[in-house]
């Protein structure tokens, strides 16, 4: 169970993710966790980290300021979580999970969005249980909206209204204003609404935006109702016919102009400290992959393959002994749990955006982590790959919150890009969204030793292996050093 966003400073055995940090709960049996919420305000999440179980399991995790007057926005009168979901009708997210294993192809796609649960008036099954939140005239509204779908990033908006975005993740922004927000997989954003329209009902809209090309997803849209207490109930309002509840006019679901518009906006509300000299410096390729295999019923990818996924062409294998972090605790590794020669580089160069030869389409697998000494300034390229398709990727990286200096598209170039570097006031997120087709660079400083899971936040792509785990070695004293685990730790 992790607690999306929390560093973990000083507690590593807390974070979540199954064969990384802890072995699951087993049935009937019970977990503790203890940590600080100490340096974080705002917006975050708690969710299930094994297999699909967060397609069910999550909640909102609001960290609160000490006084409220220490908002830097106005004070809201009302504030309003926003779960965003994802809904499987005729199928357990679980089994979905099972037979697209079993068979090597893609999963079935859900059959609805959900806010809060519920996927309002457009699905004719739901309409009698659409979320509702009800406002006064000139309410000032603080939405915290936070992206809980499983494998979907989903655009936002409410029918004539303007939202100024305030915070992502856990982090206050520069306040700007827009009419649609984007969100990738286990990201949110705060944003103020004021009630100053026609006293009327007006649909809250997420639908999705699907970067990858000819990849089936569910174009549906699911609603909740922003209704003021002022608007008429009656069949007549003011000499006419009651208006229907307006819906938000949203982006196409392939309108990446508009996902990248929103995503540059985003600044650190004051200027910042990022790391200048670097000590580690990264380039990762992340993308799909395609295994060879007999032709049958295990073997449903395109031309009888089967998916897979990597970052710098090795497919991520999750341990099944112990976790990685008791490994590395009980001594150096366990013989056979793990290895510490992740590449820092991509194995081969090649045109990452552009006709992949179908020789690099074949990952490795393995369980191998990036050894990275305490205290260490890090910076990490994150270069999309065209292997087998461009898709824009959530990337999450766990313990830590990192400056995003720069994002692009097509092929990172050291020389031209570094150029365009913001060293000032970029945003501070704990997950990105490299865009399709592009690259995005990250810099952070390595404070937090243990073992750190870096992934793709599109639950599909983690199971294929698209993720690797950083090893952040002790520092000198106690305090710089992981703990021993709690007694009550999860036995494999």
């Amino acid at each position: 169970m992790a607690r999306h966003g929390i560093r973990q400073l000083g507690t590593p055995w807390a974070d979540g993710p199954e064969f990384v940090t802890q072995c699951p709960i087993q049935p009937g049996s019970t977990y503790t966790y203890q940590f600080s919420t100490e340096g974080h305000e705002g917006t975050l999440w708690w969710h299930a980290h094994s297999k699909w179980l967060r397609a069910t399991v999550y909640g909102g995790l609001i960290i609160y300021p000490k006084v409220s007057s220490s908002y830097p926005f106005p004070i809201p009168k009302l504030d309003i979580i926003l779960l965003l979901g994802e809904w499987w009708e005729r199928s357990n997210p679980i089994d979905v999970l099972r037979e697209a294993t079993f068979s090597g192809g893609g999963p079935n796609v859900s059959d609805a969005y959900t806010i809060n649960g519920q996927p309002g008036d457009l699905y004719r099954c739901s309409s009698r249980d659409t979320v509702r939140f009800i406002v006064e005239e000139g309410d000032t509204v603080l939405l915290r909206i936070i992206n809980s779908a499983l494998n979907q990033h989903l655009f936002f908006s409410v029918a004539n209204h303007m939202l100024t975005v305030v915070a992502t993740d856990d982090s206050y922004t520069k306040p700007f204003s827009t009419s649609i927000i984007m969100l990738g997989p286990a990201q949110t954003t705060d944003v103020l609404l004021t009630a100053d329209q026609l006293p009327g009902r007006y649909y809250m809209a997420a639908r999705p935006y699907a970067s990858a090309q000819n990849v089936p997803f569910d174009n549906t849209t699911a609603t909740a109702v922003l209704e003021y207490i002022s608007a008429p109930c009656g069949s007549r309002f003011r000499g006419r016919k009651r208006s229907p509840v307006l819906l938000p006019q949203l982006p196409a679901f392939n309108d990446t102009v508009a996902a990248t518009e929103f995503g540059t906006r985003l600044r650190s509300l004051n200027d910042v400290n990022v790391p200048i000299e670097i000590d580690e410096d990264l380039f990762f390729t992340i993308g799909f992959g395609l295994v060879g295999c007999e032709p049958g019923p295990m073997c449903q990818g395109p031309n009888n393959t089967r998916f897979a996924a990597s970052m710098n062409n090795v497919s991520f294998v999750f341990p099944r002994e112990m976790s990685l972090l008791e490994a590395v605790y009980r001594g150096g590794g366990v013989k056979g749990v793990y290895t510490t020669d992740f590449p820092p580089v991509p194995p081969l160069r090649f045109d990452y955006t552009g006709n992949v030869n179908r020789g690099l389409w074949e990952p490795e697998f393995g369980t191998r982590m990036y050894k990275v000494k305490y205290n260490s300034r890090v910076q990490v390229v994150l270069q999309d790959t065209a292997i087998f398709v461009t898709e824009n990727h959530p990337m999450h990286l766990h313990g830590y919150s990192f400056y995003v200096i720069g994002q692009g598209f097509g092929n990172f170039d050291s020389d031209r890009d570094k150029k365009k570097f913001n060293l000032v006031d970029p945003q501070l997120r704990n997950t990105i969204n490299v865009p399709v087709g592009g690259w995005a660079v990250i810099r952070f400083v390595a404070d937090n030793p243990g073992v750190w899971l870096m992934h793709c936040h599109i639950d599909a792509h983690l199971t294929w292996g698209l993720a690797m785990a950083f090893l952040v070695e002790n520092g000198d004293d106690e305090s710089q050093s992981v703990p021993p685990p709690p007694l009550d730790l999860p036995p494999c």
